[in-house]
């Protein structure tokens, strides 16, 4: 039996069965690329769902974070820390935000949102107490906790897991008209995802997320925006809604901000919605912990000093473009933003996780979504030439005639 067989092996024996991984095992990386446990390369197209946008192991932040590790990892909130407050104003900062309440996951860090979004409409809205409704989209993906997964509309994600929590409405996505028409006297928020990642890289119309933020405002709402997967130079802008500069009341971050080494998020907001969290009224032990301030920070900062906005614009540009020009009857639509790609194949062309193993067999990681769909989210430190190589490989995946190079980078 080979290594990457029996750790899978040993895996799936004492682990749960709750993902259905594509059959690699990875014991190392460095910018774009792993290595399975035998030392096969492959690039990575996936930057674990875009939590590696900076790279696998950038320096700076391995730096950082060594340093860190040296002098101090954990205090709890029950005290200062001194990387604390340096790291939520540059956060604040980076994000043109007021005020940031740090958590470590991304879905703590939308929890910590909808808590914020009833207790504003409680305090400040004055809405009837244990009545606040907070308008979701449907085929949203906005994490698994039993809260989360009572307004997905995925039963994947819900079946086997109610009772549902009450208090949230669901609506179309892309349809501004649907969520005016869900609005009540009890409505805090609509809570949004700036590109739907998790159902298929869903990119909505242009001015979608403009006319939702003026309905919002026109109703007294908290617009809020889930940038935990499109955040950070993803989309070719550090955040997603700079590309139609629909600023949301409410920002929640996760993902990246840990630089691909540690779980680091935040809920990003202005002081007059921020002040209705007093003290013992919300709070992780984790949150806000010296390590992932000093990660944080080191990963804003790569992401500023080497442009990763602008080298995730233009070469997700060209990567789409590439890929469009696959002659091909198995495609049925390219579409994202910066370099976050969803390649949806036609139904007569099959489920998508098959392509993704002849990929993976290739050198190359991506992973299925909503069936037919591949999506291609590389670190955004990838260049012109992985980007060349990556789309010969994703040809000859789909059974083109196109010939496929050696790794580039070898």
């Amino acid at each position: 039996m080979s290594k990457s067989k029996d750790m899978i092996r040993m895996t799936e024996k004492y682990g749960a069965h709750n993902y259905h991984p594509l059959p690699v095992v990875i014991s190392r990386a460095q910018g774009i690329w792993v290595w399975d446990v035998e030392g096969k390369k492959y690039l990575d197209m996936l930057s674990a769902y875009s939590a590696v946008n900076q790279g696998h192991r950038h320096p700076a932040i391995i730096k950082a974070m060594t340093k860190q590790a040296g002098r101090l990892t954990l205090t709890s909130r029950a005290f200062f820390n001194d990387q604390l407050g340096p790291f939520l104003r540059k956060l604040c900062q980076y994000s043109q935000m007021e005020a940031a309440l740090p958590m470590n996951t991304g879905a703590e860090a939308v929890e910590t949102a909808i808590k914020l979004a009833r207790k504003w409409g409680y305090e400040k809205k004055k809405i009837t107490r244990n009545q606040a409704e907070i308008i979701v989209c449907a085929e949203n993906f906005h994490g698994r906790t039993t809260t989360i997964v009572g307004f997905s509309t995925d039963p994947d994600a819900y079946e086997g897991f109610g009772p549902a929590t009450p208090g949230f409405k669901i609506v179309p996505y892309n349809s501004p008209e649907e969520v005016e028409k869900a609005i009540t006297l009890n409505t805090v928020a609509f809570m949004v995802e700036p590109i739907q990642g998790e159902a298929g890289v869903v990119v909505p119309d242009k001015g979608y997320l403009t006319k939702c933020k003026e309905i919002c405002r026109r109703h007294n709402i908290l617009f809020i925006l889930d940038e935990v997967q499109t955040g950070f130079c993803r989309t070719g802008k550090p955040f997603c809604w700079q590309h139609e500069n629909a600023k949301p009341d409410v920002m929640i971050v996760g993902k990246a901000l840990g630089g691909g080494i540690y779980p680091v998020s935040a809920v990003l907001t202005r002081w007059n919605v921020m002040d209705v969290i007093k003290p013992g009224q919300h709070g992780s032990t984790f949150g806000g912990n010296p390590l992932a301030c000093a990660i944080g920070s080191a990963a804003l900062d790569v992401l500023k000093k080497q442009a990763l906005d602008k080298k995730a614009r233009e070469m997700g540009d060209y990567f789409r473009k590439q890929i469009k020009a696959l002659k091909t009857n198995k495609i049925k639509e390219v579409r994202g933003l910066g370099l976050l790609t969803g390649v949806e194949l036609k139904v007569e062309a099959g489920k998508a996780r098959p392509y993704c193993e002849r990929m993976m067999k290739l050198g190359m990681l991506a992973k299925d979504t909503h069936s037919q769909t591949i999506r291609f989210a590389p670190p955004l430190v990838i260049t012109k030439k992985e980007v060349d190589w990556a789309v010969k490989l994703i040809a000859k995946a789909l059974e083109l005639d196109v010939p496929v190079t050696k790794n580039a980078g070898h």
